[in-house]
């Protein structure tokens, strides 16, 4: 009887044992299951910044990159996760540029990538991370041909090059109208596209073209610049138009000066707007004209903060790459925030449906002409005064009534 009884009780205890062990087990599965997706939960969202430390402008891009990341962490996780930013310098060239891609997303384990600043690499970035399938929007790199190759990846905030004259060739049009201009500009991609858009421009509204001007970045010292505008200096053209990047730029109108060429000089964007310009090139820069995508004074929602903002913290101000580069993050965490996962397909759809206000204007991406996934917006021309640049136009939303330099007339000019 006894030992029955002690056969059932330790019967009893074995079964009482296995069945604590499986419940334990089954608790710690939960624990660590839980542990485990809490963790993944949290952790951040990488975000490839495709930077270009030679740059003239990678600064300024790098920190206003930084700025929106603060600002955007804010305002909230994303799906849990904050966002991350892990730079890849890519050289400004082609084999360096796609190292940094794949380390982006083979080595970081980015999401998306952002950035893109020259044209002569980004076209080569943007084929191989379309290739390896992640979304990528382009904030600065210009050539028009990045969103005319179907590549389904490859969004574009900023215009591309051939719009960057529209704000300049409405003065032209309706208040200036010269009669003839000269067309100077560096044989990059970037370079070439503006000044082919200004050549047509010029052959449709009966503009004579002096002079068309390539030139080679490499070379460029004062020297290479003296004979190659010296010709103008015999027939001086109403116009001369240049496309450049910063140190280019302050030699080209310092070489013009120096040879007493008297032209209205109007820069395309590029090196013209970069805070230091005026400062390099000191009283030669006075009335010079020039295409920008965005002014601090423009009416878009944040643009005045985010100016004031760097201005304070990094005592300079910033222009429109700056702008790109701050407002880039935000389009990026709007469609992140809307996608259904952070899959690519989904990024992508949320991205095609992208419909948001920021520093640098109004962001959708859209197809029209030969473009795809690309936004659009107008441009401004600012021309330099005591030593700063004053929006003039378009007139509506002008800081200062345009000035032509002294002596200098155009007969047909609007009043």
């Amino acid at each position: 009887m006894i030992t029955c009884l002690l056969g059932k009780g330790m019967m009893y205890i074995t079964r009482f044992t296995h069945y604590f062990f499986l419940i334990l087990i089954i608790i710690l599965i939960i624990i660590f299951s839980n542990g485990l997706g809490a963790t993944e939960a949290s952790e951040p969202i990488i975000i490839g910044v495709v930077h270009s430390e030679d740059f003239p402008y990678a600064t300024m891009m790098k920190n206003s990159f930084e700025m929106s990341l603060e600002a955007n962490n804010k305002e909230g996780d994303i799906k849990g996760r904050p966002l991350k930013l892990v730079f890849a310098d890519d050289g400004g060239k082609r084999k360096t540029g796609e190292d940094a891609i794949n380390k982006l997303i083979k080595k970081e384990g980015a999401t998306m990538l952002v950035g893109g600043y020259e044209s002569r690499n980004t076209i080569y970035t943007a084929r191989l991370v379309n290739k390896l399938d992640k979304p990528f929007l382009i904030t600065t790199a210009a050539d028009d041909r990045i969103t005319q190759r179907k590549w389904k990846n490859v969004y574009r905030l900023n215009p591309p090059s051939q719009e960057y004259s529209k704000g300049v060739e409405e003065l032209l049009q309706q208040k200036l109208k010269p009669a003839s201009m000269a067309i100077i500009y560096e044989n990059s991609p970037f370079g070439t596209g503006s000044a082919l858009r200004m050549m047509w421009y010029c052959r449709e509204n009966d503009i004579e073209i002096h002079r068309i001007i390539p030139y080679h970045r490499e070379r460029a010292k004062p020297a290479y610049f003296e004979a190659l505008l010296k010709p103008l200096s015999e027939d001086p053209p109403d116009v001369i138009y240049m496309v450049s990047y910063l140190k280019d730029a302050v030699l080209l109108v310092k070489t013009i000066r120096q040879l007493k060429i008297d032209s209205l000089l109007i820069g395309g964007a590029g090196g013209f707007t970069h805070p230091k310009f005026i400062t390099m090139a000191g009283d030669t820069a006075k009335d010079l004209l020039t295409a920008t995508l965005w002014s601090h004074s423009a009416a878009y929602p944040g643009a005045q903060d985010y100016y004031t903002q760097y201005l304070k913290k990094y005592s300079t101000p910033p222009d429109y790459h700056g702008a790109e580069a701050y407002s880039a993050l935000f389009v990026i965490a709007d469609a992140l925030r809307r996608a259904k996962s952070l899959e690519p397909e989904d990024i992508r759809k949320a991205l095609d449906k992208a419909n948001i206000s920021t520093p640098f204007g109004p962001v959708s991406f859209r197809s029209y002409g030969k473009f795809e996934r690309q936004n659009n917006l107008p441009t401004m021309v600012l021309q330099i005064m005591n030593d700063k640049f004053e929006v003039v136009w378009p007139q509506d939303i002008a800081t200062a009534d345009l000035t032509l330099p002294p002596g200098k007339g155009f007969p047909q000019m609007t009043k």
